[in-house]
């Protein structure tokens, strides 16, 4: 299992939800040294592929996250899972929506690369609680309860899930497994256009058990984004020192 991240820079994670090479590699620049991991998901990676993961590595130290959300039968994930070894990631996403044979296959594939560490997103941020009870009729918490106890079953490094059950994961699963929490926006200013429903403050995250905040159009959007990255990460520090 990865360690849990010392420094409060490194436990800020930044979206990077742009749609092409040249915006993302003028964000990493500006970003670089500020935050400590990239996430690349569906939309840049599809338009890119996998040279966007070593432009990214070739111009910063931080560390990459690979968001996939990968999600199939057992044997067609692992054999992604693989592929995905051979790039410079950190972090990938299986859909723990997928099943405990599904994640433990994908598990087994990621043992073989020394960097990758492998997260099971449990339910999207963007759903709701009446989202799901229309589709699954099971409540919000329970569901993803049990899905993190399944990752920790399967092997996977993490989850991923929101703000608002992160302190439940971290009682039932303790430090075994590490939380990635997105959804994340900072006290002050609302975010245009949001479709995040469950969402919490970077200091609300952090003291109920976070290892790591996703954020994305916070940084982005700003006047300032590496101010704005800066200031997330001082109230990450400031959380740190509160909790007993």
């Amino acid at each position: 299992m990865t360690d849990h991240p010392t420094d409060s820079k490194d436990r800020l994670i930044f979206a990077l939800d742009v749609p092409d090479r040249e915006s993302a590699m003028r964000t990493v620049k500006l970003l670089d040294g500020t935050v400590g991991m990239f996430k690349v998901g569906l939309e840049l990676f599809v338009r890119e592929g996998p040279q966007i993961l070593q432009a990214i590595r070739d111009h910063t130290s931080s560390k990459i996250f690979l968001d996939l959300k990968l999600h199939d039968i057992p044997a067609t994930v692992a054999r992604a899972v693989r592929s995905a070894c051979a790039h410079p990631v950190h972090f990938l996403t299986v859909h723990a929506a997928g099943g405990l044979p599904m994640m433990q296959e994908a598990a087994q594939a990621a043992a073989q690369a020394s960097e990758l560490n492998l997260l099971a997103v449990t339910v999207l941020t963007s759903m709701s609680e009446a989202d799901l009870a229309s589709e699954r009729g099971t409540g919000m918490g329970s569901l993803v309860l049990a899905r993190a106890e399944l990752a920790r079953q399967a092997g996977c490094t993490g989850i991923v899930c929101s703000g608002q059950e992160v302190a439940a994961v971290k009682q039932q699963c303790g430090d075994s497994i590490l939380t990635v929490v997105p959804g994340v926006r900072p006290a002050e200013g609302a975010v245009a256009e949001d479709d995040q429903r469950r969402t919490a403050t970077p200091a609300q995250a952090i003291t109920d058990g976070a290892d790591y905040l996703v954020v994305g159009r916070p940084i982005r959007d700003a006047k300032d984004p590496r101010g704005a990255a800066q200031k997330i990460v001082e109230e990450i520090e400031s959380a740190r020192r509160n909790i007993v």
